[in-house]
């Protein structure tokens, strides 16, 4: 037993001592239960970072599942369910995701969850959730395998392993790159695009430089310096759009002329306000086109304009496209949680504004890959 799951098993621990003492204080989480007029509250947890350096992710989502809500209970369509939403700040980090976790479940008596964001954070709470029986489905969370052998555990974005291995292909293909080197976060998330980019890069061209980095950290140099001297023509960042950005413009200023190439975590709009120039003509992967003209993207898309005064990025989107399939699982399977796990797990071929989304047998999903590039100052679709 690693020293982390020693950390998960402890968290777990406090949280449920106090559930028992609220139990026997006479006060135990309350279940979904009937109202005096007849209502039945399904109460959602949400998990993920709204502060710390992966807030925007964090908060994107929440927004966009709040609209989920929102409408939802305007709307009538549940009949007599209500939706009650209880979010819990992470800050980016995987114990305190554990911690939320176990709150929601044992003080909050939550029905679902939807999240957590971060690889990483979902790591630490999904086994939790399999061991209550809460069905959890992560907008965001992609690291390999990471729903597999957890029959509680969802996600409706795309796996590391999918989306590195298409750019791959496509930055081989269609860009006509053939030396690339790999400039990676060390955490879940960035080992994962890693392995997954390199796999398929070497296959089909020449991986000529690895480099690692930390969250946080601000100087690359040291590394681009090194990624240099190996003379790649294509960089492929796996980490988040803060690190990015700098990276984007360290290169820049010590003349790496380089195509730069990275994953999901790149596609927010600060990857722009932060790198501004340094960033123009960079490809990622993502799961969402604000400006594609479908009706319901773009409904939804002038809801969270009107609503928080931006526009949203793919991880609102997928946010937004998780409660969906959550009230979807209400609507046709029932609300206990299990009825919930039972609906999500069935999902085929849901309509969402991410595309056509179906759920494995493993929980994980099956959409497809879009291609972003920035250009002039924004994101647009390529592929």
């Amino acid at each position: 037993m690693t020293k982390r799951k020693k950390k998960m098993i402890m968290f777990a621990g406090v949280f449920v001592c106090l559930a028992m003492l609220l139990a026997v204080a006479g006060c135990a989480p309350e279940e979904a239960a009937n109202g005096e007029d007849g209502t039945i509250e399904v109460k959602i947890g949400t998990v993920g970072p709204l502060t710390g350096g992966a807030a925007n992710y964090g908060i994107n989502i929440l927004h966009a599942v709040e609209i989920a809500v929102e409408e939802a209970n305007a709307s009538g369509e549940l009949g007599n369910i209500s939706l009650k939403l209880i979010s819990e700040d992470t800050g980016g980090d995987w114990s305190a995701a554990a911690n939320a976790f176990t709150k929601l479940i044992d003080v909050d008596g939550v029905d679902v969850i939807i999240g957590a964001v971060l690889s990483s954070e979902t790591e630490a709470g999904g086994p939790y959730a399999m061991e209550a029986k809460i069905p959890t489905i992560s907008p965001s969370s992609t690291a390999k395998d990471l729903t597999k052998g957890n029959p509680y555990l969802f996600r409706n974005c795309l796996s590391d392993e999918v989306q590195a291995a298409q750019l791959a292909e496509y930055a081989v293909e269609e860009l006509g790159l053939g030396k690339f080197a790999i400039f990676y976060t060390n955490n879940d998330y960035g080992v994962s695009l890693k392995e997954a980019f390199e796999t398929t890069a070497a296959e089909l061209a020449e991986v000529v430089a690895v480099e690692v980095f930390m969250d946080g950290d601000n100087n690359f140099k040291p590394q681009l310096t090194k990624i240099k001297e190996s003379n790649p023509d294509a960089l492929y960042i796996g980490g988040y759009y803060t690190e990015a950005a700098k990276i984007a413009q360290q290169a820049k200023e010590m003349g790496l002329d380089v195509q730069l190439l990275g994953a999901d975590g790149l596609c927010n709009v600060a990857l722009i306000e932060i790198g501004g120039e340094a960033v123009e003509g960079i490809y990622a992967t993502s799961g969402f086109y604000p400006d594609d003209p479908t009706p319901a993207v773009q409904n939804f898309v002038n809801a969270y304009k009107e609503k928080y005064g931006e526009e949203p990025d793919m991880f609102a989107a997928q946010g937004y496209d998780a409660a969906l399939i959550v009230i979807n699982a209400i609507k046709t399977k029932g609300a206990s949680s299990e009825e919930i796990r039972e609906g999500i797990a069935a999902t085929k071929d849901f309509p969402g504004i991410t595309g056509k989304t179906s759920i494995d047998e493993e929980g994980d999903t099956i959409k497809d890959v879009l291609i972003l590039k920035v250009e002039g100052g924004k994101f647009v679709r390529v592929r």
